[in-house]
């Protein structure tokens, strides 16, 4: 099979990967910008006030989060909106897009106990259930696990179940690899389903996402698995890379099937074309630190610092400070935001 079906039954077929309750922090497998600060959601709440004060925004729009997890972001993004425009929650929506009922339960019963019957929160099971006029939509480190053909020079990778073999590339997967000059690296497969999906969905919305990765290609893979905090690059588990690498012997494809997470990084230059392509106009592409800084983070802890004693601000600017610091998520992650409407 192609690689793109087997990373998809890894994560999202029977009893795959995202089919399951994942914790992520310190007890799952990896940290996301979620995990580090709450200041992540505050920053995205301050951007939808300025989209609404700028009027592009309804005061009734829906908040849709997609690849929500355990719930965390849009629930600081609740408490941020709480804190800065109360008067918001009587008239936004609260919506998660989420096909699994195991998350679904975790995410109503983390609601149900930070906030009451404060926030009705709305579940679909897919972007193509959903019909709202405006919305503000968010999603964090999504694209790097949506399925991706991987190449190298005129091959691409298929699975003889467990073991990799290099064959003939289909046309489809060569014309990309011409359009961005790929010789070697991942291939999105689902940007442009996912683009059109989110344009059919509403009437008018700001999509706010952030990632790891680079607008261009690498001509080099990064394809590499997560396990309770450990990486292992994809190939280092395969007879193509023949050098001594640290892993356990035991440590294989095959063992950590479906129990990890298995990702890419992204390329913002296929995925800005596969919005731009549905009439979606980018408005910014920046790093994350750049991203976080225009929406007003450091101002939100300059507040934070007048409430609190010195304790615990010093302690929550630590925490942020891993969202914006170059050497952690600040350089390596971009954020984009798309608008229809």
């Amino acid at each position: 099979m192609q690689f793109s079906t087997f990373m998809t039954q890894w994560l999202y077929g029977e009893d795959a990967y995202y089919s399951k309750y994942r914790e992520i922090g310190k007890g799952g497998d990896f940290y996301t910008a979620v995990s580090s600060s709450m200041f992540f959601g505050g920053s995205i709440a301050n951007r939808l006030i300025y989209s609404i004060d700028e009027g592009f925004l309804d005061e009734n729009c829906a908040i849709v989060e997609i690849g929500a997890h355990q719930g965390y972001m849009l629930a600081d993004i609740v408490q941020f909106i709480y804190t800065l425009r109360p008067k918001l929650l009587k008239s936004l929506e609260f919506v998660i897009i989420e096909p699994y009922p195991e998350n679904i339960k975790a995410q109503l019963k983390y609601f149900e106990e930070s906030f009451g019957d404060l926030v009705t929160l709305q579940h679909f099971d897919s972007l193509e259930k959903v019909r709202k006029k405006s919305a503000y939509v968010v999603a964090n480190e999504i694209f790097d696990a949506f399925p991706c053909e991987l190449v190298k020079e005129d091959k691409m990778l298929f699975m003889d179940g467990f073991t990799p073999e290099f064959k003939e590339q289909t046309e489809d997967v060569k014309a990309h690899c011409e359009k961005y000059g790929i010789k070697s690296g991942e291939v999105g497969t689902a940007y442009e389903a996912f683009a059109k999906s989110l344009y059919g969905a509403f009437d008018k919305f700001e999509f706010v996402t952030f990632d790891y990765g680079d607008k261009g290609k690498r001509n080099d893979f990064s394809i590499r698995i997560y396990h309770e905090h450990k990486t292992y690059p994809f190939f280092a588990l395969t007879d193509f890379m023949t050098i001594e690498t640290e892993k356990p012997k035991e440590v294989t494809i095959e063992s950590l099937y479906k129990i990890s997470d298995i990702t890419y990084d992204v390329n913002f230059e296929h995925l800005i074309d596969a919005f731009e392509s549905e009439g979606v106009k980018l408005e910014l592409f920046k790093t994350q630190m750049a991203m976080l800084v225009e929406f007003g983070m450091i101002a939100l802890l300059d507040e934070l610092q007048k409430n609190v004693d010195e304790k615990t601000y010093k302690s929550e600017m630590n925490r942020a400070k891993v969202l914006i610091d170059p050497s952690f998520m600040g350089e390596r992650f971009k954020g984009v935001v798309f608008r229809r409407g």
